[in-house]
């Protein structure tokens, strides 16, 4: 896909994450031990050949910028073209904020005007999943679409999940006859995956009106009231995908990368998953740990009972203590005789001696940032 630039759409605000998101982007939201939800999505691309890459951010963005840096782990730290990162930015015209989708790719067109590729590819960037986007220009160009959605059936999702999914009706031949977004009442467990493809002035032209009458959002006041005109088809992705847009989601993702089979197609069948690397010594496990079906990340010391458990680097487990169906992030410190179960534990949190900490499944405890309980 060397005729493709690529477009990151990082969210806006997102009270569903509880305090996962008070100060961070949901893009930045740590997953799986080591990694960032962005990673997904920029290793995709990078995968896929894209090497222009444009980052739009909105809320609590300084973590996400500090974890992208240049793109030098995604191999974007280059002369032509390569990683750009586009905060928002106070003008005579505007208060700075994005008001949409739509408007945040319109306050940075030049962007697309300078490119010289002839598509975009837009995605959202707080998804987990590892698609190779070369098939998905095949399709757009067999089927001379005016932009192809990526759908995949959502049955293993809820019914209150599939609520902040955009919903498609397809025809025969795949073009999209009706399309919701967030329908109160799902109809389909067909969904958008929230990645587009198009091409670059097509895209431009679709800005333009659009803001020019006064719309924002890309999905509701473009792809929607644009059904009737133009070739919108869509492209079904069969993998394993996950959104991350509330605690549950958030959880059920974690404990899902457990699987084997889970983390042997998002991180080895379609190309590796790059990071922001640290140097951190490898985990230590004291004589006295033990630890079952758990990812446990570098500069771990264990010396208590870790199972069913997602640790990131840098976790502190003493003897005695007991975490079980929890996801206890960088830097935290679990005490002599803590009990921990159905648990997300934010940064630098510290679990004091013999306390009892336990959540449900579908409603795990959470602690914020650097609390001390």
């Amino acid at each position: 896909m060397k005729n493709t630039m690529g477009i990151i759409l990082t969210g806006g605000s997102n009270n569903r994450l509880k305090e996962l998101s008070t100060t961070r982007s949901i893009s930045a939201i740590p997953v799986g031990g080591k990694y960032r939800a962005i990673d997904f999505i920029l290793s995709n691309m990078v995968n896929s050949g894209i090497t222009n890459v444009g980052v739009l951010t909105q809320y609590s963005f300084r973590s996400l910028m500090d974890h992208l840096g240049a793109g030098k782990e995604w191999d974007l730290d280059r002369r032509k073209n390569g990683l750009f990162i586009f905060p928002p930015y106070l003008s005579s015209e505007d208060t700075g904020w994005y008001k949409g989708t739509a408007d945040a790719m319109h306050n940075n067109l030049t962007f697309l005007k300078r490119s010289d590729e002839d598509y975009v590819l837009i995605a959202q960037g707080n998804c987990v999943f590892n698609m190779d986007f070369n098939s998905l220009i095949d399709y757009h160009s067999a089927k001379d679409a005016d932009i192809t959605i990526v759908y995949r059936d959502m049955h293993d999702f809820t019914s209150e999940d599939l609520s902040l999914l955009g919903l498609m009706k397809m025809d025969q031949d795949n073009r999209v006859t009706d399309l919701q977004e967030k329908p109160l009442h799902p109809f389909t467990t067909i969904a958008s995956t929230g990645v587009y493809f198009l091409k670059r002035e097509l895209l431009i032209s679709l800005l333009e009106e659009c803001v020019a009458h006064g719309d924002y959002d890309f999905v509701k006041d473009v792809l929607i009231k644009k059904l009737g005109e133009l070739k919108v088809y869509g492209f079904e992705f069969k993998g394993h995908w996950r959104n991350l847009s509330t605690i549950q989601l958030y959880y059920k993702c974690n404990m899902e990368l457990l699987s084997p089979e889970v983390r042997n197609e998002l991180f080895i069948q379609n190309g590796k998953i790059y990071t922001k690397v640290k140097d951190e010594p490898p985990a230590k496990y004291n004589e006295e740990a033990e630890v079952r079906n758990s990812i446990i990340a570098d500069g771990c010391i264990i010396e208590g009972l870790i199972e069913n458990s997602v640790l990131f680097r840098g976790v502190v487990v003493k003897k005695g203590a007991v975490i079980r169906d929890s996801i206890i992030m960088q830097g935290s410190l679990i005490e002599e005789g803590v009990t921990l179960q159905h648990a997300i534990l934010d940064k630098g949190v510290t679990v004091t001696r013999s306390k009892f900490l336990k959540g449900e499944p579908n409603w795990p405890i959470i602690l914020g940032k650097n609390v001390t309980v």
